[in-house]
């Protein structure tokens, strides 16, 4: 007979009260944005003009992964679409994932689609099937039609294939595509080099105003977990976790997405361990764990030859810690030994020079350019973002996968 007593199941979870707080895609409110006062005024005198119906200028906003980029381009862009509409500004926003819709066709029916209110204008934005141009061409129908200003967040923006929608947007009035709706692009990227390799005349249009979001500290990363914490039952945090918490995420990365998964992670190992509390010692744990399982994800359905590449660099940089970074003959050479031990014939230098792109697209990797002078000329180094330790674990119990 199967147990159907009522211990079967635990009714009451001991230790979440809301676990969705502590969910990185949860939107906190106002009162949880917590260190980035400034940047969240200076975005919005950035694009104050658009309450007035005029163009916001155009912003492009640097900084490393978990600094609340996108989180206060979206809070300021909503905030601007209430205000505007107690002036009578008809305003919206729309977001796009660059990483998602990495082309510019795909981008440009993002944001089509995502003002489009098809009752008002009567146009239809049909997921594909149209080609670009006709994208642009209802796009601009459809501002013009519904609103006085727009906003256009384009997160990830260095993951985009090329310029081309970042020119049409940031000249749409200019070269009189738009006659009535003025149009604002907010471009956000972690990558601080991203503008060096645009068109001179994106650059010029796109880059009016600049901002940097600073790595969080540990005083501003523990604000953040308090605002939180509510997350848990009353009584359930120790007083010490959430200061260690802060103090180890501020040291590696000033990572507020992090932080709040470690402190997640560290609910679930109570709960797993049926203790009462969740305690100090379960933050180091959960940190390891965190990581492990933020990289398995990242590297989740790759070829056993991109497990390969990355699995060369993760020995070389733990052979020699103080390096900053390996050339790609070297990666090469090392990547060759790991195919040769698994019986699996290598792939090309060309090839594994792709991979070790693809890996860099996902920040795994970083890239940088070199100059050997006349003698050697250009070559480019890899260097692992990700925990050498933690990939080699990884890579090593998928082996054979």
């Amino acid at each position: 007979m199967p147990n159907t007593s009522d211990d079967l199941f635990t009714r009451e979870d001991p230790i979440f009260a809301n676990k969705e707080l502590l969910e990185i895609n949860h939107l906190p409110g106002e009162g949880r944005i917590v260190g980035r006062d400034d940047e969240i005024s200076d975005l919005a005198a950035a694009v104050n003009p658009a309450i007035f119906g005029q163009s916001p200028s155009n912003v492009l906003i640097y900084g490393k992964t978990g600094t609340g980029k996108s989180l206060c381009a979206k809070y300021v862009s909503q905030r601007l679409v209430e205000t505007a509409g107690e002036e009578d500004v008809k305003a919206t926003f729309a977001y796009v994932d660059c990483a998602q819709d990495t082309t510019e066709t795909q981008a440009v029916q993002t944001i089509a689609d995502s003002v489009n209110r098809s009752e008002v204008t009567g146009i239809k934005v049909p997921d594909k099937g149209l080609s670009t141009s006709t994208y642009y061409k209802r796009l601009w129908r459809i501002l013009d039609a519904q609103y006085d200003v727009v906003l256009i967040i384009l997160d990830e923006i260095d993951k985009l294939s090329d310029d081309d929608i970042l020119m049409q947007l940031s000249r749409a009035g200019e070269a009189g595509k738009i006659a009535q709706c003025k149009l604002g692009v907010i471009g956000i990227s972690n990558k601080i080099q991203y503008k060096d390799r645009m068109d001179e005349r994106v650059k010029s249009s796109l880059c009016e105003r600049e901002f940097v979001f600073p790595p969080y500290d540990a005083n501003q990363l523990r604000d953040i977990m308090d605002a939180r914490s509510d997350a848990f039952r009353d009584g359930v945090l120790d007083s010490s976790t959430i200061p260690r918490a802060a103090a180890l995420a501020a040291r590696e990365h000033g990572d507020a997405r992090k932080a709040i998964d470690i402190l997640r992670y560290a609910g679930e190992i109570a709960q797993s361990t049926a203790a009462s509390t969740v305690r100090e010692e379960f933050v180091t744990q959960a940190r390891e764990r965190a990581e492990t399982d933020r990289f398995r994800e990242l590297i989740r359905g790759s070829t056993p030859h991109s497990r390969y590449v990355l699995q060369a660099l993760a020995m070389l940089s733990l052979s020699n810690e103080r390096q900053d970074g390996f050339r790609t003959s070297r990666v090469y050479e090392v990547y060759e030994n790991i195919c040769t031990g698994q019986g699996s014939d290598s792939l090309s230098l060309r090839r594994v020079r792709d991979l070790l792109k693809e890996h860099a697209f996902l920040d795994i990797i970083e890239q940088s350019k070199h100059s050997g002078g006349s003698a050697e000329g250009s070559y480019t180094k890899h260097q692992l973002l990700e925990d050498p330790q933690v990939v080699r674990d990884v890579l090593t119990e998928n082996v054979g996968t």
